[in-house]
């Protein structure tokens, strides 16, 4: 039977309607599959980077490498070594009132002022002996060990320790393109910042340049610094120095006693800092650069079997002023089961051994060094070994943001030294309690961790947060000096307060 013949234009037609239908239906689910996915597309864009990630570079050495042969200027860009010009009165009121326009467009413009993020700072462009020129010492003669302090350590390992001042201020010269940190910005005007930031590399002029050169680099520092205007508007009480080894700038701090001090310890025990110098108030605790490698969520779960010793120690174990509980703690723990003693050697050799017993221990002490603190606590902290703390006159670093109770065993002085106090003590502990610190410590530790460039969370990411706090404290003083009359009020400083006290950590 033949088929029944349709009309051909029934055909067309119906070919067109069927072409339209698809048409349609594809724009239709163009149009869905575009409206039911929007996160994917807001993820994809939020979390994409124009270029791959770096990563971060944390050996000091390393960095300041690559800092110098491919970010210094050159010799002819670099800052002019003139002193700075004679400042006049005029100049002085012409950046105040600059700074007050400015000040009240933040107060009118923005709620939450003056409690904003990021914080605005001015970098100082100073001459390159203050600067450039240290670096390149430091990095000339990085191999030349033999030059050691009077307790046997390498000066360089020092500086290396103490290097917050490169850290800081490299991140803060980079690139905005290069930069991870969004709490910080650098401002090209002095009237938009909040705090100025003095780039002098105080630690490594002390320990590298000769007693009477160095005091006269002070000098100069020092005169370049207070003859800006924006010092002379503050009195700098808005201005940062590095002063993280506390041996350096010693010989002129008492004229910048109003900066803001980046310090390893405020040491209430008076031995390094003269009374009204240092205080929590202003100044900000920064931790050591540890001298050891970070012991990662990985290395931490393969090390955790490891872990045979109870408690670790090596170090100096003679050291004076607070340090002197070290011979005391040595005397009660020597050759008792399960703890670790030695004495500390200078090199990759006494880095390396330092390394290996960190890792392998449950405990790491910290007693107290020449002053509260001491570099071996954030050592380890990164080896996942917890700190048994017994350090009476200690502050910590950004303690406003973390809980040390957390990561780290508090013990006193006197506790410590009775007959066989210490070790019941840490015995007492349950295996629970010490598998959550060590958990703990798989997530502090990338607070103590330095580098370039520098990371979200970070130690450099930490200052700006805890400098943030200090802001309206910092205009509150800026602005009451401003008006009082001199003389007219007597201010107590901080030897009128009461100093710290550690008591023993309450076994939970």
């Amino acid at each position: 039977m033949r088929a029944k013949q349709i009309p051909s234009s029934w055909t067309r037609s119906k070919s067109q309607i069927l072409l339209l239908f698809s048409t349609v239906s594809l724009l239709a689910l163009s149009f869905f599959l575009f409206l039911s996915s929007p996160s994917d597309l807001t993820r994809s864009s939020t979390h994409s980077f124009p270029h791959p990630p770096i990563r971060p570079e944390t050996s000091f050495v390393a960095s300041l490498e690559y800092f110098l042969t491919h970010k210094a200027p050159s010799h002819q860009r670099r800052a002019s070594d003139d002193t700075v010009g004679t400042v006049l009165e005029d100049d002085v009121r012409k950046l105040d009132e600059r700074k007050f326009a400015k000040e009240m467009e933040w107060v009118h413009g923005d709620p939450y002022y003056p409690m904003n993020m990021p914080v605005r700072v001015y970098v100082y462009e100073m001459p390159a002996k203050f600067t450039y020129d240290l670096l390149w010492l430091f990095r000339n003669t990085y191999r030349e060990t033999s030059n050691l302090t009077s307790n046997g350590s390498p000066v360089h390992r020092l500086i290396e320790q103490h290097s917050i001042d490169y850290w800081l201020w490299a991140d803060l010269i980079a690139p905005d393109s290069e930069r991870l940190l969004k709490n910080v910005v650098r401002v090209d005007r002095q009237e938009d910042a909040d705090l100025f930031y003095v780039p002098f590399f105080t630690t490594i002029s002390f320990f590298l340049l000769e007693k009477q050169q160095c005091k006269a680099l002070y000098r100069e520092a020092l005169k370049w610094v207070t003859d800006q205007p924006a010092w002379k508007r503050s009195e700098g009480r808005d201005h940062i120095f590095p002063i993280h080894h506390p041996w350096s700038f010693k010989s002129v701090r008492r004229f910048v006693k109003n900066a803001i001090w980046l310090l390893p310890d405020v040491d209430s025990t008076g031995n390094w800092y003269k009374p009204g110098q240092v205080s929590l108030e202003k100044d900000l605790i920064l931790p050591y650069v540890p001298n050891v490698d970070l012991c990662d969520t990985k290395c931490l779960s393969e090390s955790e079997s490891k872990r045979t010793a109870l408690l670790f120690f090596r170090g100096r174990l003679k050291r004076n002023a607070g340090g002197k509980i070290r011979a005391k703690l040595v005397a009660e723990l020597t050759d008792a089961k399960d703890v670790v003693i030695e004495e500390g050697t200078a090199g990759e050799g006494g880095k390396a051994a330092a390394q290996k017993g960190m890792r392998r221990s449950i405990f790491c002490l910290s007693p107290a060094g020449d002053t509260p603190s001491s570099a071996r606590l954030f050592d380890a902290i990164v080896s996942g070994c917890i700190p048994v703390i017994i350090s009476d006159e200690l502050e910590l670093p950004f303690e406003g943001i973390l809980d040390y109770r957390k990561i780290a065993i508090f013990v006193s002085s006197t506790d410590a030294v009775q007959s066989g106090w210490l070790l019941r003590y840490l015995k007492g502990i349950s295996s629970t309690q010490i598998r959550e610190m060590r958990r703990n410590l798989a997530e502090y530790s990338r607070h103590f961790v330095y580098s370039s460039p520098a990371q979200p969370l970070g130690p450099e990411d930490l200052v700006w947060r805890m400098m943030a706090g200090k802001l309206v404290n910092i205009k509150l003083h800026t602005q009451r000096s401003q008006r009082v009359v001199k003389g007219s009020r007597s201010v107590c400083t901080c030897d009128c307060r009461r100093g710290n006290i550690t008591i023993s950590t309450p076994l939970s």
